[in-house]
């Protein structure tokens, strides 16, 4: 029988305080062991003791630590199962003890759900309203601040598992295949050689973006679906595809869809009839993630690495709808390249990360643009990768110029200082949930977000 949500194996609500005090004091030995000398390039090392044998006797163990993030393993571990309470673990988080889960799969995951409803509590909870934000930008770092305090605590609730990616819990799924997905072409491709411990957290979300991939997003302008990977953006705000759709394009010969992704771009560009595609991306990721899309969708031709083909494609479209007679669908080639590949294209298209700030995570990296390099890069290189008469296609929300971290002046300065000018600007307006949501934090900013299509070009002489 699955325990109550916050109180894991059922204990009293009146026997909590002192409960918390009784499983602090029994977990004294929250780590105070160090793992051997680490060698450059070998992964991270989580350690901590754990009773064994009848005596209970207790012993140092230590195994691989997986972070998509990069976090440094916890220092300090306890030992928890069943008999933990909700405010327990919540408490033990919040001091920066982590949680090595050795009891029933599910009474974790509600624990986890238990917690979560404390840091959401505290976010809320009564008492001397704190001081409103003076600026967008201010409420847009705090915002995050608490968003990163948020995932720290909560990813403190660890979970094992054992060679060949098994969860030696009871009633734990089986995630071998999620997990080979996530690693794939990664450094940690080989994490399911041997023991290793990750938060169950980020453990939820290989599952959650295993479903994404498996089902598909649905694309209405493409009359598709769009597998996202995981660390891969998936592209559930649609309305800049609905933009990409609709503005006339300037040629059909060629494109290039820099930042690819999903590939949906490069996709809509060849079902518009565009005759070849070249999209690009650095991510490895992101690349297997559109080579899988475009070739689904019966649109790829070959995808290249830095030093040539990796490999062509002759599979059938087995799927699409039947809109390709109106125009010959054009084929896409992929290449790993940081912006624009060789040579120039009457149509150069690109969706940057719309907020200048750092990400946290491979999948921010979609939305956050530290210094807004890539958008400056891309501005910066455009000329000399536009055919005489070509367009630049930049795709862009002035979610941030509301938030009061960049301004349209700074936009239009290096748009002129990059040798272009403004041909023309489609508009629409996002049709997110967070739009209406007044309890967002940001909501004055994304009620009067704008997403745009600005059309660039080369003045002529």
């Amino acid at each position: 029988m699955s325990a109550s949500p916050d109180r894991v194996a059922g204990a009293s609500p009146d026997g909590v305080a002192s409960a918390a005090l009784d499983a602090l004091a029994a977990a004294k030995p929250a780590t105070v062991a160090k793992p051997r000398p680490q060698a450059p390039g070998e992964p991270a090392q989580i350690v901590w003791e754990e009773a064994a044998g009848a005596e209970g006797a207790a012993r140092t163990c230590q195994a691989r630590w997986r972070s998509e993030s990069g976090q440094a393993p916890p220092r300090r571990v306890v030992v928890a199962d069943d008999t933990m309470k909700a405010d327990t673990a919540w408490r033990l988080a919040c001091e920066g003890s982590a949680l090595l889960w050795r009891g029933d799969y599910h009474n974790a995951r509600q624990l986890l759900q238990a917690m979560a409803r404390r840091a959401d509590g505290r976010a809320r909870k009564p008492g001397k309203a704190p001081r409103p934000p003076a600026i967008p930008s201010e409420a847009f770092h705090l915002h995050r601040m608490a968003q990163a305090q948020r995932a720290r605590t909560l990813g403190m609730l660890l979970i094992p598992f054992e060679a060949g990616a098994q969860i030696p819990l009871r009633r734990a799924p089986a995630v071998a295949e999620v997990l080979a997905e996530a690693v794939a072409g990664t450094p940690d491709a080989d994490l399911a050689d041997a023991p290793f411990v990750m938060s169950l957290r980020e453990l939820l979300g290989l599952i959650g973006a295993h479903e994404w991939r498996r089902k598909g997003v649905a694309i209405p302008v493409l009359g598709e679906r769009i597998h996202p990977w995981y660390g891969v953006y998936s592209p559930i705000r649609g309305e800049y595809l609905d933009l990409v759709a609709r503005v006339p394009l300037p040629a059909r010969t060629l494109a290039f869809d820099i930042g690819t992704g999903t590939g949906v771009i490069a996709a809509l560009l060849a079902r518009r009839g565009v005759a070849r595609v070249l999209a690009t991306d650095l991510s490895p990721r992101a690349l297997g993630c559109a080579q899988d899309n475009l070739a689904r969708l019966g649109l790829l031709a070959e995808a290249a690495g830095p030093g040539g083909a990796l490999r062509a494609t002759t599979r059938a479209n087995s799927g699409a709808t039947a809109r390709a007679h109106e125009l010959p669908a054009g084929r896409v080639e992929l290449l790993q390249a940081d912006l624009f590949p060789p040579g120039r294209a009457p149509l150069v298209v690109c969706n940057p990360p719309w907020v200048p700030a750092k990400p946290s995570s491979a999948i921010e990296q979609a939305v956050y643009d530290p210094d807004s390099r890539m958008l400056r890069c891309f501005l910066s290189g455009l000329a000399e990768h536009l055919e005489e008469g070509g367009e630049g296609w930049l795709i862009l929300s002035d979610l941030a110029e509301r938030l009061g971290l960049r301004t349209r002046a700074h936009l239009l300065g290096w748009i002129e200082a990059a040798g272009l000018r403004v041909l023309g600007r489609e508009d629409i307006r996002p049709r997110h949930g967070k739009v209406a949501d007044a309890d967002d934090p940001l909501h004055v900013a994304r009620a009067a977000e704008t997403t745009s299509l600005w059309r660039l070009g080369v003045p002529k002489h």
